[in-house]
């Protein structure tokens, strides 16, 4: 679910921390002004030694949490089973290439004469003659804004070079017909990785602002980064855990998940929130959300001025939200069955002795809206109406064009994950959080690489970054069914999904829907939502919100960012569908408020939380939201 890439994440360019005194050698007070000249700064060169001094001493750090683990039995990553995979990928795209010596010419010229033309402009740049790029870096590309990458021919060659080298190679997969599509678009995924890892900005030696960065401070940086690097794989136990904002600056219940309410119900897989009315009148049918479980709630809550959940209650709604458990060894046998039993059902019972409503409006985000899909079925199916119309966020229900995430699914991967999973019950949290990353490495891992362990800067503090690394487990049979029967086998949509002893038919569900999908989301693809939402039986209302899988959503109508693009009818493609959709300034808020308002706008006084009857537990955000993974 935590996709952060484009529109949502910003870079990190916070201020350097200063490093204690005792740790690090300190630069001279005053850089030469290289600037002006450039030319890069001459360092301090016995503040230098003594800072490679304390670098070597970090290093001892980073090994010794690196080596930790494996002294109780434990392994460090799953790095090997990726680099297996890619390996036989890639090789495949070789073997195709290399089979045909037509093909392997028509490779090897082609890059060939792109370097050579290279080399020659750089050697006349170097001369003093203007040249045009043989391959610039994009314009948005953040990795190579300094000005030397452009203005000095050396930087210029390496940045070129990388760029001439990655467009080849990913034109290599693109034109080996010989790949069926899904091993397409993993060799795609494992060249993205390795270009990511080996693009010259990661490096100091081929970094011009890196290396102008270590030379003014004569490597301080580098000790602070070193410092940092220790502490994370520390806090990862054993594997690198990359901080990506300073979480410091948040306290659960006062800066971040704050909206005023109490927990009306727990049970072993959830706590149910009701959030204190803040109007005269509210309307009377109440709002269910059903969060994922891949990450915390607190998504829909993070600040005031972000927040669904405050901005549904400012509306007048009753407000419920599920606050999944975060899972260890004794969940293990928790099935998704489970979760819609003790989850979206206890939920549902629990609101009725708290409200007097038997009838609900529900919202399902990510998996939480699969979750609600096959619970809205199964209720159909069995003549439970207890559901007037649901939401669906960002959800996918037909897995047939799932996006990036399936290609870490087959039945080997699935197989490993299994047995990984017996020996705690559950799936590692920082499991899932490495393979968001890895959908976009550039910006979640590689650019905090550079700025945490290079620069040795502390990342900004940032709400939606903190809540992004509160990672969550998920119980062994609950992550097997899901991979299996959604991401493996599409069971849902294709009529072949047997659960609580009913086979599901989404047609069964004639109750409105409200489809969201996000036009950048890389985690549940627009083109495949709007596949999903065909299925349905009743009236779907399907929006395209700007923006990526979170900043779509979290989209606050007080300061919105994005638009939102709503239209005809489902009906054929999803491109004939864009084609005739209106574009709309602003959030796709306002549109959903007026659509779920008008399905029953009946007011009643406002609710407390418990409503009487049940009698409130604690404050919201509640306890189970602060376990840690």
């Amino acid at each position: 679910m935590n996709d952060l890439s484009k529109g949502q994440t910003a870079p990190p360019t916070a201020l350097q921390t200063p490093a204690p005194a005792e740790t690090v050698a300190h630069a001279p007070a005053h850089a030469p002004a290289h600037a002006e000249t450039n030319q890069m700064p001459v360092p301090d060169f016995n503040a230098l030694s003594q800072n490679l001094a304390r670098l070597v001493e970090q290093g001892g750090k980073v090994a010794a949490a690196y080596f930790k683990p494996l002294e109780d039995g434990r392994t460090n990553s799953d790095v090997a089973e990726h680099v297996e995979d890619a390996v036989k990928t890639l090789g495949h795209v070789a073997e195709h290439w290399l089979s045909d010596p037509s093909r392997a010419m028509e490779a090897q010229t082609k890059i060939s004469g792109d370097m050579l033309e290279l080399w020659s402009r750089t050697l006349r740049k170097m001369s003093g003659e203007e040249t045009t790029p043989v391959r610039a870096p994009d314009p948005g590309d953040k990795r190579f804004a300094d000005p030397e990458w452009a203005k000095n021919p050396v930087y210029d060659f390496l940045a070129q070079a990388y760029m001439i080298t990655t467009d080849w190679a990913n034109d290599l997969v693109a034109r080996a017909d010989t790949l069926d599509p899904m091993e397409r678009e993993k060799a795609l995924f494992y060249i993205r990785q390795i270009a990511g890892a080996i693009s010259p900005s990661n490096f100091l030696a081929t970094n011009p602002e890196l290396l102008r960065t270590t030379l003014e401070q004569s490597g301080e940086n580098l000790v602070r980064g070193m410092q940092m690097f220790a502490e994370d794989i520390e806090a990862g136990h054993g594997q690198l855990k990359i901080r990506q904002s300073d979480p410091s600056k948040f306290v659960l219940g006062r800066d971040m998940a704050a909206t005023p309410g109490k927990v009306i119900f727990r049970n072993d897989l959830m706590e149910l929130i009701q959030y204190a009315p803040s109007t005269e009148s509210v309307y009377k049918r109440p709002l269910l959300i059903c969060p994922p479980w891949i990450n915390k709630f607190y998504v829909l809550d993070l600040n005031p001025e972000k927040s669904f959940i405050r901005w549904c209650v400012a509306q007048g709604l009753t407000v419920f939200v599920i606050s999944w458990v975060n899972p260890d060894e004794r969940h293990a046998s928790k099935s998704f069955e489970d979760y819609m039993r003790e989850g979206i059902f206890a939920a549902l019972e629990n609101i009725e002795k708290a409200t007097g409503e038997k009838h609900v409006s529900a919202i399902g985000y990510c998996v939480g809206g699969t979750l609600l899909a096959i619970a809205t079925a199964y209720m159909a199916a069995i003549g439970d109406d207890r559901i007037d119309s649901v939401t669906f966020l960002t959800t996918q229900v037909d897995f047939s064009d799932a996006g990036e995430l399936k290609l870490f699914v087959d039945q080997v991967r699935i197989k490993a994950i299994e047995e990984k999973m017996k020996e705690t019950g559950y799936l590692e949290g920082s499991k899932m959080a490495t393979a968001f990353n890895m959908l976009r490495p550039n910006e979640l891992i590689w650019s905090y690489v550079v700025n945490n362990y290079l620069k040795g800067k502390e990342p900004m503090p940032f709400d939606l970054l903190v809540w992004n690394s509160d990672s969550t487990r998920m119980p062994a049979a609950n992550h097997s069914f899901y991979l299996r029967n959604c991401y493996l086998e599409n069971n849902l949509t294709q009529g072949r999904l047997d659960f609580g002893g009913q086979r599901l038919d989404l047609k069964k569900i004639t109750i409105p829907v409200y489809h969201l999908a996000a036009k950048e989301d890389h985690i549940a693809p627009a083109r495949s939502v709007y596949t999903g939402a065909a299925y349905f039986g009743g009236d779907v209302r399907y929006v395209l919100a700007g923006s990526g899988h979170i900043a779509g959503v979290v989209n606050p109508a007080a300061k919105p960012k994005y638009q939102y693009w709503s239209g005809p009818p489902l009906a054929g493609s999803f491109d004939d569908w864009l084609e005739e959709a209106t574009e709309t300034p602003g959030t796709w808020w306002n549109d959903w408020i007026g659509w779920l308002t008008a399905q029953a706008p009946e007011r009643v006084p406002p609710r407390e939380p418990g409503g009487g009857k049940l009698t409130p537990l604690c404050d919201a955000p509640g306890d189970y939201v602060r376990v840690k993974a």
